[in-house]
C-alpha cells in the first residue's frame, strides 16, 4: 500500500461531527420555537435548528424576535419570519481540470488562506485536512481550533477542526472551508477533501478530473 493510500484512510472518531454537507440554494424561515429556528432548505421537510446545528450547509447562529442569524454558504444573513434567501448558480462556471500522476492519484498545487500548498485529492477525506507543520507555516492558529482526533495508519492523534478563510484551485476559490489539522508528523500530505469538493460538480475522464463549481 502507497503512502499516499495509507494517509488517506483518515477516519474522524472523537469529534462526531457529520459528513460535509453539499451548499442549499433556497432557505426559508417558517417557525420560532424560543432559540430554535424551524427551516426548509431547498423545498424539503420543514427541519429544527438549535444554535450552532448545521443542514446542508446552513447554521443557526441565534434568534430573536421573528428573526434568525444563519451562516448560508460562509456568510451571515439574517431572515425575518416567513422570509426567504435564494442564491442563484454561479453563472460563469469556474472549473479546472486534474491529471492522475502514474499512481492514479489526483495532486495538485493551489492556496490556502493565499499561501501555497499542494494538494492530494481525496473524497474519503470528510474535510480539507493538513499537518500541523503545514498550518504553522500557512499561519493557521490550530490550537484555536476544537479538539478532537483522527485515526492515521500511525494510531490515533490530537486533531483539530479549524475554518479557513479561502482555498484555491485554479480559478476556483471558496470561502469559509472546514478542515482539520493533525496535531503530530504523522501526516505527510494535505488532502483536498470533501468539505471543498462539496461545492464541486466532479467528471472523471479516464486518468483526468474536471472540478467545475456548483455555487
Amino acid at each position: 500500500m502507497t503512502g499516499y493510500r495509507i494517509l488517506t484512510r483518515v477516519i474522524l472518531i472523537a469529534l462526531a461531527l457529520p459528513a460535509a454537507p453539499g451548499y442549499a440554494a433556497d432557505v426559508a424561515l417558517v417557525g420560532l420555537i424560543g432559540a430554535k429556528a424551524i427551516v426548509v432548505i431547498d423545498g424539503g421537510a420543514p427541519r429544527t435548528l438549535a444554535p450552532g446545528q448545521s443542514a446542508e450547509g446552513v447554521t443557526l447562529l441565534g434568534t430573536e424576535k421573528n428573526a434568525a442569524h444563519f451562516e448560508i454558504d460562509g456568510k451571515k444573513k439574517m431572515l425575518r419570519m416567513g422570509g426567504r434567501i435564494y442564491s442563484a448558480p454561479i453563472s460563469n462556471k469556474q472549473s479546472v481540470t486534474l491529471n492522475a500522476d502514474t499512481r492514479g492519484h489526483f495532486v495538485t498545487d493551489g492556496l490556502i488562506n493565499g499561501g501555497s500548498v499542494r494538494f492530494l485529492v481525496d473524497t474519503g477525506a470528510t474535510f480539507v485536512s493538513l499537518p500541523a507543520a503545514e498550518a504553522k507555516r500557512l499561519g493557521i492558529d490550530y490550537l484555536r481550533g476544537q479538539r478532537g482526533s483522527m485515526q492515521t495508519a500511525n494510531g490515533v492523534v490530537a486533531a483539530y477542526r479549524v475554518k479557513l478563510d479561502s482555498v484555491t484551485i485554479g480559478d476556483i476559490e471558496i470561502n469559509n472551508v472546514d478542515a482539520m489539522v493533525s496535531a503530530n508528523g504523522s501526516m505527510g500530505v494535505n488532502l483536498l477533501g470533501m468539505s471543498f469538493l462539496n461545492r464541486m460538480r466532479m467528471q472523471r475522464d479516464a486518468q483526468s478530473m474536471t472540478l467545475t463549481r456548483r455555487y
